[in-house]
């Protein structure tokens, strides 16, 4: 049988939807009127960091906050994201995604756009810190290299034909890999080889021997262990305790189009990254992500390292880590300028961004923590919740480096193994 609304019921039951979606708005959040879009379509990676999109589609907030249109669509790779922003949601790509902090900055540049075309984009939000791992092989397990990579360098230089995996040049996962490896004295230019592997693939490539390590986040370390193909050697967050990881970035154009939607946007973003952080969610966080739809992973690959428990595959084992993934407390959520400023400094030492890149002028373009202080008001986050200032100071790194982002020029030089532009 065939039930036929008519304009009236379907205008009413509309209106009991919304009306039911504004009943159910956190304490101090309000209800968005007058955007000037409900759709827009963002793109995602299997990950775990992408759970705040994913959890704001599945529990209807999108549509509280005035966006039932949202699209959250999943991406093969970040080339593919890349690619997909570029060609924009008008024109059958994507309007913004769950992505790379760093990518943001690279397109707007147009260091990695097709004939180095530049597209505008912004950030909107950090969507997580922590939560990514290195792994090794079984292989490589056996030198013993863990936080300190350094047992792998004769491991290295013994095998030669030595191959490490990440999901993006220039991005976040590179950059760890990357900072890991030169930490332990192996120059990841001239001592390895580094490829590009989406993460879902990661496991699948391990199995065959195509790498020896790789970097990824969750769930993909995690499920290395599970299916004892190789080991954890150490999870980012104790290289960089509570380091920024993926952003919400979308392109400028859209922004500017719809500011007052971008608002919207990013306030249901951040009441889906409190729910998603409290620990009574997480069983039913790894159940939605592990859906067929989403990431088509057992949830059990997905709950332990959300919670913090980690069995790194070698013996070791924690629980309820500190350096856990994290989608809003201790400001995780907050796009701190000083952090980008990280992520460009360390393109700069890999050659990735020329020495003379103006960064300051960059950032300013890119990082929009002015809408992300709006949206968290409308959200209802208390003044006294958000950081005070646009850095979050200095920070300090495993090996002793300490980067201050008054002086990322020092911080440069007090690293022996880098590549700069020429």
């Amino acid at each position: 049988m065939t039930l036929k609304l008519t304009r009236r019921a379907t205008l009413s039951g509309t209106a009991a939807l919304l009306a039911a979606a504004r009943a159910t708005l956190p304490h101090g959040a309000r209800a968005a009127s007058g955007l000037e879009t409900t759709k827009a379509t963002l793109g995602y990676i299997a990950l775990t960091d992408a759970a705040p999109l994913i959890a704001a589609k599945e529990r209807g907030i999108f549509a509280k906050y005035g966006l039932p249109d949202i699209e959250v669509s999943k991406q093969a790779s970040w080339g593919g994201t890349r690619d997909n922003i570029v060609l924009g949601g008008g024109a059958g790509g994507i309007d913004g995604a769950h992505i790379l902090t760093p990518l943001p900055y690279l397109i707007s540049a147009g260091k990695v756009t097709q004939n180095g075309q530049p597209v505008p984009m912004v950030i909107l939000a950090r969507l997580n810190t922590n939560g990514q791992g290195i792994s090794l092989s079984n292989d490589m397990a056996k030198t013993g290299a863990k936080l300190d990579a350094s047992p792998l360098k004769a491991a290295f230089a013994a095998k030669k034909d030595n191959k490490v995996a990440m999901t993006f040049r220039g991005g976040t996962h590179d950059l760890w890999l990357r900072y890991w490896l030169a930490a332990g004295g192996i120059n990841p230019d001239v001592d390895v080889q580094t490829i590009v592997v989406p993460p879902p693939q990661m496991v699948a490539n391990m199995k065959v021997g195509t790498m020896d390590a790789f970097c990824v986040g969750e769930p993909w370390n995690d499920q290395l262990v599970h299916q004892s193909q190789g080991i954890t050697a150490c999870v980012t967050g104790e290289i960089w305790k509570d380091h920024p990881e993926k952003s919400l970035g979308m392109r400028a154009d859209w922004v500017d189009a719809n500011p007052k939607a971008a608002e919207a946007l990013t306030a249901a973003v951040i009441e889906a990254q409190l729910w998603c952080d409290k620990l009574e969610n997480k069983a039913e966080l790894a159940d939605i992500l592990g859906k067929r739809a989403w990431f088509n992973v057992p949830a059990a690959d997905i709950l332990p390292r959300s919670k913090g428990d980690i069995d790194y595959g070698d013996g070791r084992k924690v629980e309820g880590y500190a350096y856990k993934m994290k989608f809003w407390a201790d400001h995780a959520s907050y796009p701190f300028r000083s952090h980008d400023l990280w992520f460009l400094t360390e393109n700069i030492r890999w050659g990735v961004l020329g020495g003379d890149t103006d960064t300051a002028a960059l950032i300013a373009r890119v990082n929009r923590e002015d809408i992300w202080r709006a949206a968290a008001k409308t959200a209802g986050v208390a003044a006294a919740d958000m950081p005070a200032t646009t850095s979050r100071g200095v920070e300090t790194f495993f090996d002793g480096k300490v980067f201050d982002p008054a002086n990322p020029a020092a911080y440069l030089a007090s690293q022996a193994i880098k590549k700069l532009a020429a």
